[in-house]
């Protein structure tokens, strides 16, 4: 059983494609998207037409919450939340209702099981879409955080765009990284493979080219309000 986990999409269809394409070619038996389809990227649309074809489970972000109720004051740097509600409003001016709609009913976490493994999903912990547990938390802040539901063999997040795996007593902690706006330093999208055998888990992350140029020019493209900071994001994989 192979298991294929994405997020943060971020409205980069343009890497969407190429991790959807990279999952084909790897014959994965199931699909989950841990949130953040569309907020800050150049086709908000196509990313949640491209998820919607998908036969997958899928969750809400923080961006996804963002898109369907506004950002709201204390959510994000006060510097920021001007020029952030702009991006939002633009990318809502994008979507039909119906879109909106998808968004606002996502469920906020999963939890599966596949041949005895326990898998638990969520975007950013299983309490909040917005907190940050970053890739060098302390095993006791991991464990606090993110794996309250005990009865878990995986847990698997988004939110931070920094992957990694770690193990503590027993269990795995991933996080995906993200599809299309890496901060990693690393300008290729990010995603995560589970294999499930007998019981046994493989996992690993998966690193994928995709055509940066593309999505840059996009950006200009569409008139996107922060169009020079979200080109910079995209060319250096890092804020």
């Amino acid at each position: 059983m192979r298991i294929a986990f994405l997020s943060d999409i971020h409205g980069n269809a343009t890497a969407l494609d190429a991790v959807l394409q990279d999952i084909k070619t790897k014959q994965v038996d199931k699909t989950v998207v841990l949130g953040d389809i569309a907020y800050r990227g150049p086709e908000p649309k196509r990313s949640i037409e491209l998820v919607q074809q998908l036969d997958a489970t899928v969750i809400k972000g923080n961006a996804d919450e963002w898109i369907v109720r506004g950002v709201k004051q204390g959510e994000v740097p006060e510097q920021a939340l001007e020029l952030m509600t702009k991006e939002r409003d633009w990318a809502v001016a994008q979507l039909e209702q119906s879109e909106m709609d998808y968004l606002a009913n996502l469920p906020t976490e999963t939890y599966f099981t596949e041949q005895g493994v326990n898998f638990h999903g969520f975007h950013a912990t299983p309490t909040s879409l917005f907190a940050n547990v970053l890739p060098d938390a302390k095993d006791e802040e991991i464990e606090s955080t993110l794996m309250g539901n005990n009865d878990a063999d995986v847990y698997l997040y988004g939110h931070i765009h920094k992957p990694y795996i770690r193990y503590i007593n027993g269990k795995t902690i991933m996080n995906l990284g993200s599809v299309g706006l890496p901060f990693d330093g690393l300008a290729k999208a990010s995603y995560a493979l589970v294999d499930v055998n007998d019981g046994n888990v493989t996992t690993s992350i998966q690193r994928v080219d995709y055509d940066l140029h593309k999505t840059i020019e996009l950006y200009e493209q569409v008139g996107y309000p922060n169009t020079e900071m979200m080109q910079n994001v995209i060319r250096n994989g890092h804020l």
